[in-house]
């Protein structure tokens, strides 16, 4: 492909991400660490080298992830995935570009990053957490374990280096400085896309207010999505959400931050990104699958996984193509409903932790459950402390040890011009 670059001396460094929760739990971690240790721009405004962000197309994401990433003061330049073809096809449009450059993938189909480092004339890492796919067109793999560099073919792997999970590191981003109030508290993970939200919602409030009967001095906290916001959720929660309806719990109060059910459960609402501090404080979480069951996991939060299947036909969050079928008009009940069948029988582990381990570290709750039965579970693994630390310390066995973020970084570092500027 014709390079765009210009006679610009500086140098860019092309983050490039897909969803909510790679850009909580890699893009962001990485990014932090880059400007730790590089003159790059915006933070260091006179820096001729800059950081940016390109999302790329995915039916997991929401469309939100480049407006949730602006507040972070971290990127000099942030393309939208809706705007990724028209940047290959016309890149001068969203440029200048300088000569030189690194494109590091981060989340989504790893090919578009091939198809962007070409375009653009940049040098390519991959940050491999299961398999690198175009090992050929990269100059590095950055690989998540062992078993991911010895799928690469032998004549490829000398350009790969374990770094280990970026995840491992979550841990040691999560401030503790703001300690939460005692009490069990109690994380409500309901999702951050409509077609869990439409269930998660009401079925997680039912399930505070049952659990605050069984344990009075239950604490509730739910985090905000970056891609979501307080007005979706209480919309998700109230009548124009048809399946609310079939719940008890009504939300009667929303104010200074907390959601205040009918019952008397008050639910404080989390809308600092990340919220990883008060998360990893949490003594249990109720939450969906999703790349939420990773950063609970990477935080060593004990978790419970609900997948209620009562109702299929509005679980169509699966991603590939028939994920893509699930969701077209007039054929994406049945074939929405199919197909979460079809995964629920062929897919048994559905929690990150649990597919990373290959067994069931975290309880997993498939099938037509009720908030009575979950609030039931939850109050029994609150009141047994030694469970919860067993499987805190399953958690963090899983995870590895710390050091995968700045692992990479170097990798990063080490395709950059040595004259660059150190912070």
């Amino acid at each position: 492909m014709a390079s765009p670059a210009t006679a610009d001396p500086g140098l860019a460094i092309v983050l490039v991400s897909n969803g909510p929760g790679e850009l909580t739990t890699w893009v962001r971690p990485l990014a932090e660490r880059l400007h730790a240790s590089l003159l790059l721009r915006p933070r260091q405004p006179a820096a001729t080298a800059s950081l940016q962000l390109v999302l790329v197309p995915c039916p997991n994401a929401t469309g939100l992830e480049a407006e949730a990433a602006r507040p972070w003061g971290q990127f000099d330049r942030i393309l939208p995935a809706r705007r990724f073809w028209d940047l290959l096809l016309r890149p001068r449009r969203y440029g200048p570009w300088p000569r030189r450059g690194v494109v590091v993938f981060l989340g989504g189909d790893q090919f578009w990053t091939v198809l962007l480092s070409a375009r653009l004339g940049y040098r390519h890492i991959t940050y491999a957490e299961w398999v690198a796919r175009w090992p050929g067109w990269n100059d590095r793999v950055a690989a998540m374990s062992e078993q991911v560099r010895l799928q690469l073919p032998p004549r490829h792997r000398h350009r790969c280096r374990v770094v280990g999970d970026l995840m491992a590191d979550l841990s040691g981003f999560a401030r503790r400085d703001d300690p939460l109030p005692e009490g069990d508290w109690v994380a409500l993970l309901p999702g951050s896309k409509a077609a869990k939200l439409c269930v998660g919602m009401p079925f997680l409030l039912e399930t505070a207010d049952r659990l605050a009967q069984l344990r009075p001095g239950c604490r509730f906290l739910l985090p905000v999505a970056p891609t979501t916001s307080a007005a979706q959720l209480l919309r998700f929660a109230g009548d124009a959400n048809p399946i609310a309806a079939r719940y008890r719990a009504v939300v009667a109060e929303h104010r200074d931050g907390l959601l205040i059910t009918a019952a008397g459960t008050r639910i404080q609402l989390l809308e600092q990104h990340p919220a990883h501090g008060p998360l990893s404080q949490c003594d249990l979480a109720l939450t969906t699958v999703g790349a939420n069951t990773a950063e609970l996991g990477a935080l060593a939060v004990p978790m419970i996984v609900i997948v209620p299947t009562q109702h299929l036909e509005v679980m169509q969050a699966w991603d590939g193509g028939l994920g893509l079928l699930a969701r077209l008009p007039g054929l994406r009940r049945l074939i929405g409903a199919l197909l979460t069948l079809w995964r629920l029988r062929n897919n048994g582990l559905m929690a990150w932790p649990n597919i990373s381990a290959g067994r069931a570290v975290v309880p997993e709750r498939v099938g037509a459950i009720t908030p009575e039965q979950i609030a039931a579970e939850a109050a029994d693994w609150l009141a047994a402390p030694q469970r919860l630390e067993g499987q805190r310390q399953d958690l963090r066995a899983l995870r590895g040890k710390p050091g995968a973020v700045e692992a990479l970084a170097e990798e990063v570092r080490s395709l950059l011009p040595r004259a660059l500027g150190s912070a």
